[in-house]
């Protein structure tokens, strides 16, 4: 591979801060590292004496793991802190955490934080580069990049497509990075869900909006299914989640209105039976594992590009 242009950013917060080269040049050196990570031995020294810090204020399962994984198989030494066991616990700020950890010399802290805005807030206070896992109702750049990783070689494009966001936008970082995303390349972006479940102004954003599954699913070249995020919810958002999944649930007679060529993909973790049926969760138009594989690649990228030698190509 050839020695690709040096990075422009020092971090990753949204996605709204990256033009489509830069996207590209994320997902180009991601194809790199997608074929190291189904290797025998899944690992190259490009980030050998690098530190990276993976903060999480909030639970996770395949980001927390896939920036772990991502650090390791670049050779870097990698940190998981758990606010769980942190001294957060015992009333310590977010700056006096985050400057604690600078301290220590990381070259990358990825963050996880329930309110909106956090990693801008540490990215203005901190020397070492910050990366965004998700951020209240605000943003999910990472999640963003690798579906596009995956829609890409899939679909061969992330031009002129139609993509179907479905169910609770309202409390979705997923949805909104994914919308800015895909925009960028002229796509055409819809959400659809209950009114009660999507954000208000949406067509603000850019996007149709739809409180009907059947026409927003027609012509679509992505079904993005997402969670319903009980956790989040406040008020009365649904009458239940029984009536949710006969309104609005993916499953093969309500996916019968998209192309038969639509790919299906959810971010995870999935309700089964709820906004999305075992039946098409693991059918063959279902990319889901694909995105779970294909996050560690981007991630991999994105570490490499903010903590790799500016203008090197990635050791493969």
């Amino acid at each position: 591979m050839s020695a690709p242009r040096p990075f422009r950013h020092r971090h990753l917060l949204d996605i709204s801060g990256l033009d489509p080269r830069d996207i590209v040049q994320v997902l180009d050196t991601a194809e790199v590292f997608f074929e190291v990570s189904r290797r025998p031995v899944r690992k190259v020294p490009t980030l050998r004496g690098k530190t990276v810090i993976n903060l999480f204020y909030e639970a996770s399962t395949r980001t927390r793991t896939s920036f772990e994984l991502a650090g390791k198989r670049l050779s870097a030494d990698v940190v998981n802190i758990s606010t769980a066991t942190s001294s957060v616990k015992k009333g310590e700020t977010l700056l006096d955490t985050v400057r604690t950890l600078e301290a220590m010399r990381p070259d990358v802290v990825v963050v996880r934080h329930p309110a909106s805005g956090a990693p801008h807030f540490i990215a203005d206070r901190l020397s070492c580069s910050i990366v965004n896992a998700g951020d209240g109702l605000h943003a999910h750049p990472t999640q963003a990049l690798l579906d596009a990783f995956i829609v890409r070689r899939r679909l061969g494009t992330l031009s002129g497509l139609t993509v179907t966001i479905c169910g609770d936008v309202k409390h979705s970082r997923v949805a909104r990075s994914n919308a800015e995303l895909f925009q960028a390349f002229g796509s055409k972006v819809r959400f659809v869900g209950p009114r009660t479940l999507l954000p208000p102004n949406a067509e603000s954003l850019g996007v149709e909006v739809f409180d009907r599954l059947a026409p927003a699913l027609e012509g679509a070249n992505v079904v993005m299914v997402l969670r319903i995020q009980q956790e989040r919810l406040e008020g009365a958002h649904l009458p239940s989640l029984r009536e949710y999944s006969r309104t609005f649930g993916i499953n093969e007679r309500t996916l019968a209105a998209a192309p038969p060529e639509a790919i299906v993909m959810h971010p995870g973790p999935m309700n089964r039976g709820v906004e999305i049926d075992a039946k098409v969760a693991d059918g063959p138009r279902s990319v889901v594992l694909d995105q779970v594989e294909a996050g560690v690649a981007v991630r991999m990228a994105i570490l490499y590009q903010l903590a790799g030698e500016a203008g090197t190509a990635p050791a493969a």
